[in-house]
């Protein structure tokens, strides 16, 4: 305890020798944060991003007004891509205190996995490393099976776009087939399908990224990431509904082997696309996971990923765009992200973006066409086509606030976990609600 900053909060304005409107104050018992009541919880995380830039990195949060909420905030503001940050809070339930821990488990892992380099995790390492996380947080590990299909294998059972994607990289493509089934029964349906996008590197491929863009590739994989640490959090909250994770892991390299401008790829269920950008190949590898949803026939269908600098441009880091034709289910989503204090924002999708890719040689291009495309809608629109339903149960989200290249008065630089919480609320909510009704989603 002694070696450790304690930190305490307050309602009342510091004293004037620190400043106007001062977040903190330091006395020789440790520092107090000032707080106002209509910004609780941002303040509270500017100002353990403050107490982090001065180092100031082990801390003990005493004193009244801490509970779940506001000392999940300030973990937030106080983690970083660097170790050496210690937390502990001393008045808090037992009940709350393990959803902090469960919170804390499931982000660190998304975190960490995100701003590990490149060379640290390739499509397999990414898969395996996944895998094995579901496993740790499920009370009976062995209601989590998964198996890895890599390579010559994925051309094989047609898994055609992770293959094509990933072919110029010496590291193998591969797909995540996980099934958490906490019923035990191998015949028991399937409520939820997520699926991740997981570029373990993403160069451009020939349409190469300058320096500037590729230099934070390595958190190309974050959709996947995000919908690992997602169920992974569900899991460890009680979800008692069986839901597949599939995530499609690739890097996109160039080489002698890599794709090339004008390929057609010819996917499972008939669809046909250009291929017009090589940079925008998460589209393509999330084809493969979508079609393999669909053999299931569940209730939802959640794809994650970082898939287009157009959303990033409209939201910048603080939300994750959402994008589906299901309006409940879209509401639903706003709901539990605004219930977990998380971003998401809901863009445009509408039946006239599925005709923004037209393509001379093929039924689809990957990107669209037209000085002033919305590359978001369309990106979108691309993978409705390989929705069983795309009208219902199915929602995307465009992960604009996984990963921050700079940091600011709240987030550190790297990795955030954003959206965690939201998904598991989803899952969590939507299972106990047991949704389902003539194939419908109900409010």
């Amino acid at each position: 305890m002694k070696d450790k900053m304690r930190v305490t909060l307050s309602y009342e304005s510091a004293g004037e020798i620190w400043g106007e409107r001062a977040l903190l104050s330091f006395t020789p018992n440790g520092v107090c944060v000032h707080l106002e009541e209509d910004d609780t919880l941002s303040l509270i995380q500017q100002a353990a991003r403050r107490l982090d830039s001065q180092g100031i990195r082990r801390v003990s949060l005493e004193g009244k007004f801490w509970d779940l909420e506001t000392a999940w905030a300030f973990y937030q503001g106080l983690r970083g891509p660097k170790p050496g940050y210690s937390f502990e809070i001393t008045d808090l339930d037992t009940k709350a205190k393990k959803i902090l821990n469960a919170r804390i488990a499931a982000t660190d892992w998304v975190c960490q996995i995100i701003n590990e380099s490149a060379e640290e995790v390739g499509p397999q390492q990414l898969a395996v490393r996944a895998g094995e996380f579901i496993k740790s947080q499920a009370k009976v590990p062995e209601h989590v099976t998964y198996k890895i299909v890599s390579g010559a294998d994925l051309l094989e059972q047609k898994w055609v776009g992770i293959h094509t994607v990933g072919r110029g990289s010496s590291r193998k493509p591969v797909m995540l087939q996980l099934d958490y089934n906490p019923t035990g029964d191998e015949n028991a349906p399937v409520f939820a399908c997520l699926v991740g996008k997981g570029i373990t590197f993403d160069s451009g491929g020939y349409s190469i990224k300058p320096s500037a863009f590729m230099e934070s590739m390595k958190a190309d994989m974050g959709g996947a990431a995000m919908a690992t640490g997602g169920l992974g959090f569900a899991v460890s909250q009680g979800l008692n509904k069986r839901v597949k994770l599939i995530l499609c892991c690739a890097e996109n390299m160039i080489s002698s082997n890599a794709y090339k401008l004008g390929d057609i790829i010819n996917y499972k269920n008939g669809v046909t696309v250009e291929v017009l950008n090589s940079d925008a190949e998460g589209r393509l590898v999330l084809a493969d996971g979508l079609l393999y949803a669909n053999e299931f026939n569940p209730t939802l269908i959640i794809d994650c990923a970082t898939l287009t600098g157009s959303a990033k441009l409209a939201l910048g880091n603080d939300y994750h765009a959402l994008f589906s034709f299901d309006q409940v289910l879209a509401q639903r989503c706003l709901k539990a992200a605004e219930t977990e204090n998380e971003g998401l924002w809901q863009l445009p999708l509408a039946d006239f973006h599925r005709n923004m890719l037209p393509s001379s040689f093929a039924r689809l291009a990957n990107v669209g066409a037209g000085q002033y495309s919305p590359g978001a809608s369309t990106a979108a629109a691309f993978l409705s086509y390989f929705v069983a339903d795309h009208k219902e149960g199915w929602v995307h989200f465009d992960c604009s606030g996984m990963y921050r290249k700079t940091g600011n008065e709240k987030w550190a630089v790297g990795a955030t976990g954003m959206g965690v919480k939201t998904l598991a609320r989803i899952l969590l909510d939507a299972s106990e609600d047991n949704l389902k009704r003539k194939g419908k989603f109900i409010s």
